[in-house]
């Protein structure tokens, strides 16, 4: 690539730099860039600016905002009765996407992991306990991905509440094992949502 100048380089190099973008498709994406009208290019610029600006997490489910509360947790038609609890935002929007929930969420910013270092003080689980305390909960639906991690989460998060006076379930089969819910198709998203069964 040594052909190009140096500033398309610096492009190429920063793109390749987003997950899931090689070198090659980082290259395409910058001719795509160069070849398009300046006030395309301004927008793209001006949209991730703003978007890396604006956007806070959700002060109730922890999920991305505008606002100091999200559509979701403002939404009066949604069921506070019932909290589905994800891992992260990415996965709350790929549950949105299936049609299948109308309660609201909790995101836990991530899921347990001794080999990584991750344990119950690194995820929002006190937040969870809050949540439950206030009373209005009277489901959680553990949405968690079906990875070991995933699941010993799902087992840690199961115990947790089992002195609290509320229903505790767990998405069902359906979700392959090893998935993460964001590469989910929205059909089996909703499936899963529908057969969840008592821990």
């Amino acid at each position: 690539m040594g052909h190009y100048p140096p500033s398309i380089l610096n492009l190429i190099k920063r793109i390749a730099k987003l997950p899931g973008i090689g070198e090659k498709t980082a290259e395409r994406l910058a001719m795509h860039i160069l070849r398009s009208p300046r006030t395309e290019v301004q927008q793209l610029s001006n949209s991730i600016i703003t978007a890396k600006e604006n956007i806070r997490l959700c002060k109730h489910c922890f999920g991305f905002s505008d606002d100091e509360v999200c559509q979701i947790c403002s939404n009066p038609a949604r069921d506070a009765a019932l909290l589905c609890v994800v891992e992260q935002p990415a996965d709350m929007v790929a549950m949105e996407k299936s049609g299948a929930f109308n309660g609201r969420y909790h995101i836990l910013s991530g899921v347990l992991s001794p080999m990584n270092g991750v344990g119950p003080e690194d995820i929002r689980l006190d937040e969870l306990t809050a949540k439950i305390e206030r009373g209005q909960v009277k489901e959680v639906v553990l949405a968690t991905s079906t990875t070991v991690e995933g699941d010993a989460t799902a087992a840690y998060i199961k115990e947790r509440l089992v002195k609290y006076t509320l229903k505790v379930t767990r998405i069902a089969s359906g979700v392959p094992i090893g998935g993460d819910l964001k590469y989910v198709d929205q059909v089996t998203l909703q499936k899963a949502m529908e057969k969840r069964h008592d821990l």
